[in-house]
């Protein structure tokens, strides 16, 4: 046995020596657990060390040090079924450097939690038997004291009285939760919310039973808006896009979401939100006809790319 398969071998017994999923008992995440480690083969357990590291250089430095070559559409695998995994036992930190990181940060980093590192500090000498039992009697502690931790950053949106949703943290949920707090009252008065995406979650808030009453039924999450609203007095259902980084209700967009909620006995308005006006000027030439603008810098304006419909003087 080489060095490499050496310390992936050790690497797998302390996975399931830690209770790790039978998910989790593989190579795949006995490299995520090396890299945090930056544990190269001819390295000893003693010598490991906590680096911040995200996901791409997490599979780099499986490639570089253990000759795993990982495809770059295994990315989402990596966080999804090891990363999210390894925080939610409170094995790595998610953001420490900094816990209000937009889940979606291409800047996101994970980093071994201090009280493993000792532990794994002292694998294969006479200590770690009677070490491992000590940390296991208070992971639990720790995983709900570190989950405590990241829910502080989450962001809180109340969406009727006395009911409130967190959202994970970020401009894109900021902007989410002034949709909902700011726009819908002015706009979609005595109107329920249906749907608010996350961009942790993806499902932050969905009313399920409301929308299928209203003779839509959606088998996908990725093609939804980002926040629906039902304006019970009109019967409309408003469609609303955050934009923070992706584009507004072009063209495109204003076909995918009307194929979509094609069944709906529910009149269709469509609505692109932007945190301020500047941000809005760069996608002003992408913005679809027959829809609706809104800016949270101006939340009690609207803006109406609805050619004649809206001609006239205001008094």
């Amino acid at each position: 046995m080489n060095a490499i398969e050496k310390k992936i071998s050790q690497t797998l017994r302390v996975l399931q020596a830690l209770g790790l999923p039978r998910a989790q008992q593989n190579e795949r995440s006995a490299l995520c657990l090396l890299a945090l480690l930056d544990l190269v083969p001819s390295r000893k357990w003693n010598e490991a060390r906590n680096p911040l590291i995200g996901i791409t250089p997490i599979m780099d430095w499986a490639r570089q040090h253990y000759a795993k070559d990982y495809a770059p559409n295994t990315r989402e695998t990596v966080r999804r079924q090891t990363m999210h995994q390894f925080v939610a036992a409170g094995l790595a930190l998610y953001n420490p450097d900094r816990p209000d990181r937009p889940v979606n940060s291409p800047k996101a980093v994970y980093q071994i939690e201090e009280n493993l590192l000792t532990l794994l500090r002292t694998y294969g000498t006479r200590n770690w038997t009677r070490n491992l039992k000590s940390y296991l009697a208070k992971r639990p502690t720790l995983a709900e004291r570190y989950a405590k931790e990241r829910n502080h950053a989450r962001i809180p949106v109340r969406i009727a009285s006395g009911q409130e949703i967190s959202l994970s943290p970020g401009a894109h949920s900021e902007l989410i939760r002034r949709i909902i707090e700011e726009f819908a009252p002015r706009f979609v008065p005595g109107g329920a919310l249906v749907y608010a995406g996350d961009t942790g979650e993806k499902w932050g808030y969905f009313d399920e039973h409301l929308l299928s009453k209203l003779g839509v039924t959606v088998d996908s999450h990725g093609k939804m808006p980002d926040v629906i609203f039902h304006y019970p007095q009109k019967n409309w259902l408003l469609l609303v896009e955050s934009v923070t980084s992706h584009g507004p209700v072009d063209g495109k967009r204003h076909e995918e979401l009307a194929q979509l909620f094609s069944s709906s006995i529910a009149g269709l308005v469509y609505v692109t939100a932007f945190p301020n006006r500047s941000f809005m000027a760069r996608y002003l030439p992408e913005i679809a006809w027959e829809t609706e603008v809104w800016v949270a810098d101006a939340p009690s304006h609207l803006i109406h790319f609805n050619g004649e419909r809206f001609l006239g003087p205001h008094v």
